[in-house]
């Protein structure tokens, strides 16, 4: 689904709806009110949404064109595992289906406070961990899973139903929806976004993930959260690391070929030099999933005690590490993976960023309507890092699918990951090239 082709307001981006906002072409109402239709006639399909704000267009109607704040009148979609007030939280689980909290989640307090209007919460694996997958599907063909967690955020941005979405990553639930969906999105470095009012899985991960359509409104979200400065790439070409990971014999073959077209696409601003991770990086994968799971063993605990009897045994598995893993285990990864980040931005000073694949290859198809099992793989290893990852999508005129590139860089240095980023959007996502 090519949204680029509908004149609706609701296929703009944040940064082009503000702009035409504060112009007076364009209302806060009208904006709200086109991905209310773009909502009503595409999700029965696309599944994104669990509750739609009944109160928004009232709250659109009352935003004026000159209010200064930078998201005043954007809509945004909230993936519901975080808490909001006015909405109901549900977690995709059957133990929380009439939760209300009383407090908005920080993070949706700070977009509220620049102006943002709450759309609606968005489906998303059940306490984005396990258990229930989200109902939705990918937006660019429906027989396509659209990534998990943040399914629901990925896909709603993707297929032009509102132009923002918090989502959340522990292992790759924002990078691999957003390459699945063919969207652009930040996972943060680790600690930036308070995941206060956020439902917790593993707290040394647990990221808001933010998406949108394009660099510059991730960069306008990065003025939003206050995500600190960081040093500027050196003018001129950038030097960019060319990662395939340990994990590149997982690739699919789309994603291998687009890798090998990569340092011809981005010939116009940069060179690629291969990249070589850390030593022991092949294990940071399995380190990450023994420290995930002996971290969800506390997170779930308390349901397990509870309301064991309607909770998935996904998360009875994670309490009772049926797994395997130690909790003395969970400690000696911490500190493998602590001297691991150390090493791997050692490397990273001799690059401006480095590039890896953001998913194994195009969206998965569900099999006989199963969902497939996810991988990870490639996105669990610089979640363990804490550094920060930008998707960018990789898509040409005559594309079915899209794929992504990860765009990553050192701890709080976002800005200059999404600086690098904006320079090379354009030479990887070409739908509005002429085929």
């Amino acid at each position: 689904m090519d949204i680029a082709a509908s004149p609706s307001p609701a296929t703009l981006t944040a940064s082009e709806a503000r702009r035409q906002i504060r112009a007076g072409g364009l209302t806060p109402l009208a904006l709200t009110q086109a991905c209310l239709a773009r909502i009503a006639g595409r999700d029965r399909a696309v599944r994104a949404w669990i509750t739609v704000n009944p109160a928004v267009e009232a709250q659109a109607a009352a935003v004026v064109a000159e209010d200064p704040r930078p998201l005043a009148g954007i809509p945004v979609g909230i993936k519901d595992m975080i808490e909001t007030a006015e909405l109901p939280t549900t977690h995709n689980s059957p133990l929380y289906g009439t939760n209300r909290p009383a407090n908005d989640a920080p993070c949706v307090e700070i977009l509220k406070a620049a102006g943002a209007l709450v759309l609606g919460k968005l489906d998303t694996s059940e306490f984005a961990a396990g258990g229930r997958h989200a109902a939705t599907v990918n937006p660019h063909d429906l027989t396509r899973i659209p990534g998990g967690s943040s399914s629901g955020s990925a896909a709603a941005v993707a297929d032009g139903h509102v132009p923002l979405a918090l989502g959340t990553q522990t292992g790759g639930s924002t990078i691999r929806p957003a390459a699945y969906c063919g969207v652009t999105a930040l996972k943060p470095s680790w600690g930036l976004i308070s995941t206060e009012g956020v439902k917790r899985y593993a707290v040394s991960f647990d990221t808001v993930g933010l998406f949108a359509r394009a660099v510059e409104d991730l960069q306008l979200l990065a003025d939003v959260f206050n995500l600190p400065e960081a040093p500027a790439a050196a003018p001129g070409r950038l030097r960019l690391g060319l990662c395939r990971t340990p994990y590149f014999d997982r690739a699919e073959p789309e994603t291998v070929a687009m890798f090998d077209q990569l340092e011809g696409l981005l010939a116009p601003v940069a060179d690629l030099v291969p990249f070589e991770a850390p030593e022991g990086f092949g294990e940071a994968d399995e380190l990450h999933r023994c420290v995930m799971h002996c971290e969800g063993a506390a997170a779930f605990l308390n349901l397990v005690r509870t309301r064991g009897t309607l909770l998935h045994d996904d998360f009875h598995d994670r309490v009772e590490l049926r797994n395997g893993y130690t909790q003395r285990q969970h400690y000696e990864a911490y500190d493998r993976l602590a001297l691991m980040r150390i090493a791997l931005e050692k490397r990273m000073a001799g690059v401006d960023a480095v590039l890896a694949p953001s998913a194994p290859g195009y969206a998965p198809q569900y099999v006989e309507g199963v969902r497939p099992r996810e991988n990870p793989l490639f996105n669990a290893c610089w979640t363990a890092m804490q550094v920060p990852v930008l998707n960018l999508p990789v898509m040409g005129p005559g594309d079915h699918l899209p794929l992504g590139v990860s765009v990553i860089g050192p701890r709080a240095e976002d800005r200059r990951v999404l600086a690098i980023g904006a320079r090379l959007a354009g030479l990887l996502d070409r739908r509005g090239a002429a085929g």
